[in-house]
């Protein structure tokens, strides 16, 4: 049916068109559950569509809101974007997802595209230490988000910044690859321009130089090939192209903590093309806990970030504005990362 509107909704259920409008905006606390599936269902018989549109400028608040992530070919993003989603439908919002590939110029024609639509809120999960590139448009309304980094003293005003405290998790993956008995660790990463990956690298120096393990000593990996060739989707490949140059060298490490998850299983795999067993002869670890860490053989020892509280936090920072402390404006909600020990960590065969 065509030009159906809101009064026509209300007609067919035999109710009020504020009954119909709080249904359509999340408000159905008070509304007795057979009045709700009687709306829901004449809105579905009808063909009703909401005009979002005039719905923002009437309650002032998108009813849609902005995802960037640089790619959902890596399982965390595709699980950030899940939980991002389940908390944008508790209050009747809808997400927009857009695949950056950590490009910043797709990423500020994306955010453009997105506020030319009528969207005010974006989540943007986005590392690099600077965003100038979207800052003007904080100044035009824009509520912005940054997921997976933390404040920089260059951030534009009104940027609340979300993360997992990714020093302290790798701080504590060092200090369970030490107190293991490891002495030889290499830390594998490919480019660390990120915030993310400098702060991990950052904090799991802390860890081997407070275990007597001088900075020199710490066998890194940033890479031999270009940036560009190893992407989210690339990373476990970066994994096993690095472990199997580390390998191949002299005095090889005994233990090797990669930036994240998903290279890590590349590690992994290197490791047994080297004829070598994961957690006895080599031991890997990751960071993030994607799904896929628990399900590997053998089971990925890895930093668990908190993804779904993470996600809400995020959510809410767009959706409720007035609640966030004012203090976190230009700054970060920081979460606190979990050690998860499986098999894939073990004390070395030898030194």
């Amino acid at each position: 049916m065509a030009g159906v509107t809101i009064l026509d909704v209300a007609r067919a259920a035999g109710v009020s068109t504020s009954t119909v409008s709080n249904l359509l905006n999340g408000r159905t606390d008070r509304m007795l559950p057979e009045t709700r599936h009687r709306v829901e269902s004449t809105i579905r018989k009808l063909g009703y569509r909401p005009n979002r549109a005039a719905r923002q400028l009437r309650t002032g608040k998108p009813q849609v809101i902005g995802l960037v992530v640089p790619s959902v070919g890596n399982p965390y993003w595709g699980a950030l974007a899940r939980h991002v989603e389940a908390a944008a439908l508790t209050q009747g919002y809808h997400v927009l997802l857009c695949n950056s590939e950590r490009d910043p110029e797709r990423e500020r024609q994306y955010v453009d595209e997105l506020v030319s639509d009528g969207i005010r809120g974006i989540v943007l999960c986005s590392s690099l230490p600077s965003l100038e590139h979207v800052a003007s448009l904080l100044d035009d309304g824009l509520r912005l988000v940054a997921f997976d980094r933390t404040a920089q003293a260059d951030d534009p005003a009104g940027l609340i910044n979300v993360s997992v405290d990714n020093a302290i998790g790798a701080e504590l993956m060092g200090d369970h690859l030490v107190s293991l008995g490891h002495r030889r660790i290499a830390f594998v990463s490919g480019s660390i321009r990120s915030i993310n990956r400098t702060e991990r690298f950052q904090g799991f120096l802390r860890a081997l130089e407070r275990a007597g393990i001088a900075r020199p000593d710490v066998v890194t990996w940033p890479g031999s090939i270009v940036d560009s060739t190893f992407g989210d989707v690339e990373a476990a490949e970066l994994g096993r192209v690095a472990t199997t140059e580390l390998l191949s060298g002299p005095n090889p490490p005994t233990a090797i903590f990669a930036v994240n998850d998903m290279t890590a299983i590349g590690v992994c795999r290197a490791v047994r093309d080297a004829g070598l067993e994961v957690g006895r002869d080599v031991s890997v670890a990751g960071f993030d806990d994607i799904v896929l860490a628990e399900l590997y053989s053998p089971a990925l020892t890895t930093v668990r970030q908190p993804m779904k509280e993470m996600a809400a936090a995020a959510f809410r920072a767009l959706h409720e504005p007035e609640a966030d402390d004012a203090s976190s404006r230009g700054s970060s909600l920081l979460f606190r990362p979990e050690l998860v020990v499986r098999d894939s960590t073990g004390r070395p065969t030898a030194e």
